[in-house]
């Protein structure tokens, strides 16, 4: 039989999943909410932009509060309780995972642009690679010939080019150390050696688990949605997804206003309601596949980075503001780190809601997010129509 929900409810299951059904922690965030963070995403993307933060800090803040930006990065590098890989593009994964991925690695082609510079520089790439074994962990700029970047490489110097490929290909693993900088190593000396003398799961098995987990992490999904979230491709992604409604994992099901057959996961839970109340970044594994929050929030949201400025709609690197169970605004954020503010540099409402209360909500947030960051105040500029609304109410908190 299958089961028909509502929109309503599908997005409730599809926040509650999320991590959105809990409240925030009030006490000190450790490794245990980053365990619980990782249980229910799955995979956080990594993103170089950092125009307000980098991207792989806001999910836990969305969800769990404000944290010692130093402690997640403890947590996946120093603890070694994530790797980095191309789950759902660059991203952060639990390390018990990295089986899983090895399929990718072992099958890695480079980009068609990049493939015969990759063939005719062999014998440079294996010289870097004897550099990192005897000398790692390396940055680019530690390279003995790190080269220059140039067009003819994709913008990137011969040294960098060499460096992903043998990350991506699995013969490297990757750390960080401070200002984002990546630090590349021999895998062995990256990913504890009990992970790596697991098995290697043959492709369709790994594909099968991780489409389980996606399920997981969604909640309620059509097969584009489970597919996107570790970017399986949709025809390699349908007999597995057909295996895992075989075995009882999901139940199909029908929801109000899609055009596409949903999946439920069995373990899906729907609240009666949600009082959630965050900031979302543009990367966030609740909105990132733009079809999906479309047909779960009815919210249009394409991220403006690549657009001229004078065709942008709301701005450079708008965040939607959930309250409740909806996206109900976006503002475009940047952190002015010499001026100690956070800058709102346009605001909107989504048609239909109360600026007032939609302003109120926001403030907090805003206030929260400056205060975590160790920025003074909020500062608001005057574009989009909540932009008047919102700077009165963070004048309002203040005085």
């Amino acid at each position: 039989m299958k089961i028909t929900l509502s929109r309503p409810e599908a997005r409730r299951i599809a926040l509650a999943t999320q991590g959105f059904a809990r409240k925030r922690p009030k006490g000190r965030i450790d490794a245990r909410h980053f365990d619980r963070l990782f249980s229910q995403v799955k995979v956080v993307q990594l993103d170089s932009v950092n125009v307000a933060v980098r991207t792989h800090y806001m999910p836990a803040f969305s969800r769990l509060g404000a944290y010692p930006l130093k402690r997640l990065d403890q947590y996946a590098y120093a603890k070694r309780r994530l790797f980095e890989g191309w789950g759902h593009m660059a991203s952060l994964m639990p390390v018990e995972r990295y089986p899983l991925m090895r399929h990718r690695m072992d099958e890695a082609n480079p980009w068609p642009s990049l493939r015969n510079l990759i063939e005719e520089e062999r014998a440079f790439i294996e010289t870097v690679y004897e550099q990192v074994a005897e000398r790692g962990p390396l940055t680019v700029s530690d390279l003995r010939e790190p080269g220059h970047a140039s067009g003819a490489w994709w913008g990137r110097s011969k040294g960098k080019i060499a460096l992903e490929w043998l990350f991506q290909t699995g013969r490297l693993a990757a750390s960080r150390r401070g200002n984002f900088v990546r630090l590349y190593d021999l895998t062995k000396r990256v990913i504890p050696p009990d992970i790596l003398d697991l098995r290697k799961p043959p492709r369709q098995d790994a594909q099968r688990e991780l489409l389980k987990l996606s399920a997981q992490a969604l909640g309620v999904a059509t097969l584009s949605d489970v597919a996107d979230y570790h970017r399986i491709k949709a025809q390699e992604a349908r007999p597995r997804l057909l295996e895992l409604v075989e075995s009882g994992e999901l139940i199909e099901a029908s929801v109000e206003g899609w055009q596409q057959q949903a999946y439920l996961h069995r373990n899906a839970k729907l609240p009666r309601r949600l009082e959630a109340s965050a900031l979302l970044s543009p990367f966030d594994s609740l909105i990132w596949f733009r079809e999906r929050t479309e047909r779960l929030f009815q919210f249009v949201y394409r991220i403006e980075i690549y657009v001229p400025k004078s065709r942008r709609q709301y701005g450079y690197y708008v965040y939607p503001f959930l309250l409740g169970d909806e996206l109900v605004a976006r503002v475009d954020l940047k952190s002015d780190r010499t001026g100690g503010a956070l800058i709102a540099r346009a605001a909107y409402v989504e048609q239909g809601r109360d600026a007032a209360e939609v302003s109120a909500a926001l403030a907090v947030e805003l206030e929260s997010m400056a205060a975590w960051l160790g920025l003074r105040h909020v500062s608001v500029e005057e574009r989009g129509d909540l932009a008047l609304p919102l700077r009165a109410a963070i004048q309002a908190s203040a005085s």
